[in-house]
């Protein structure tokens, strides 16, 4: 009932939602006040799917007929990559012509150019690493399914035998105390780097310090830390989960490789540890795809396409 009273009160040409529960809400409101009868265009966007192999499977009944039911009450639906309207037509949510693929873009321009202060050099400093640490970063929420374990159980070998190797995990969550007591207790403590949460705007200096980015996540919908890596000369290893595979292609712009298998992870991140030259060249290829694929003004001019589509169907 609040929803639909702000909308009457906003009177907007569009109603955009994003996120599954918001998205089933703002969709049933808005077409209940004008997008029935044209007034509103109402459009949403996946930026990941609710339902996935981990669900309970009758929490993912429930998310896959309440998305069934909002896809009935919009008129375009927006992906975040083609992986992701794939999984919802197959679940036969929706229609295939009310998709199109739009990739989350972002201001590239801290990524791209270091500002002042925001140099390598400098970012390494303030995180205390030093000039000859090797460093594999990891940018996520520290929460089940994000592959903190299974990067711990696939290098904490050779974090024991090389001491300038370290890992560097940015991001907080519920399981920060039973990661750094797992940590202590392989003995690493000194290389795993826990930074906490930061600032979005130490993103791009904190991709610039760090050697590799590290992302075995079980489920996402893009990961828009490995663009972000990219842009920034980073080299990335990731595994091939969602949309994931579609910024990385394995052994051009980046390492793939499956979810849940710390010896493959492993093999990739020693495969481009090893190799200086090969970690600079996929780091390249992936930069060059990235910087014109998920900029905002590229983004914006999508969108609006999608809008247009929307008001004039």
């Amino acid at each position: 009932r609040a929803l639909k009273a702000l909308i009457r009160d906003l009177r907007p040409d569009i109603v955009h939602t994003h996120s599954s529960k918001a998205g089933i809400l703002g969709r049933a409101a808005a077409w209940e006040v004008g997008g029935r009868v044209g007034r509103i265009g109402v459009v949403h966007t996946i930026h990941g799917p609710p339902f996935h192999a981990y669900e309970k499977a009758w929490r993912n009944r429930l998310y896959i007929e309440s998305e069934r039911f909002a896809a009935k009450r919009c008129h375009r639906i927006v992906s975040v990559a083609d992986a992701m309207t794939a999984q919802f037509l197959i679940n036969r949510i929706g229609r295939p012509r009310q998709y199109s693929t739009v990739y989350s873009g972002m201001e590239t321009g801290p990524f791209l150019h270091a500002a002042p202060g925001e140099s390598r050099e400098e970012a390494r400093a303030a995180l205390g690493l030093n000039p000859g640490d090797l460093v594999v970063g990891t940018v996520s929420r520290l929460a089940e399914l994000k592959g903190h374990d299974d990067l711990l159980d696939a290098l904490a070998g050779q974090l024991s035998k090389h001491p300038a190797l370290k890992l560097l995990w940015v991001g907080d969550g519920y399981l920060r105390e039973r990661l750094e007591a797992r940590v202590a207790s392989l003995g690493v403590s000194r290389q795993v780097l826990f930074a906490g949460l930061v600032p979005p705007e130490r993103i791009p200096a904190i991709m610039r310090a760090i050697d590799l980015l590290a992302h075995p996540s079980y489920r996402e919908g893009l990961p828009r830390t490995v663009p972000q890596a990219l842009l920034a000369r980073t080299a990335v290893v990731a595994t091939d989960t969602d949309g994931t595979g579609e910024v990385i292609q394995d052994r051009v712009t980046g390492r793939l490789v499956p979810t849940g298998d710390p010896a493959a992870l492993r093999e990739a991140v020693l495969w481009m540890l090893e190799d200086e030259p090969r970690r600079r060249a996929t780091a390249e290829a992936g930069r060059a795809f990235c910087a014109e694929r998920f900029s905002a003004e590229r983004m914006v001019a999508e969108l609006e396409r999608v809008y247009a589509l929307a008001r004039n169907r």
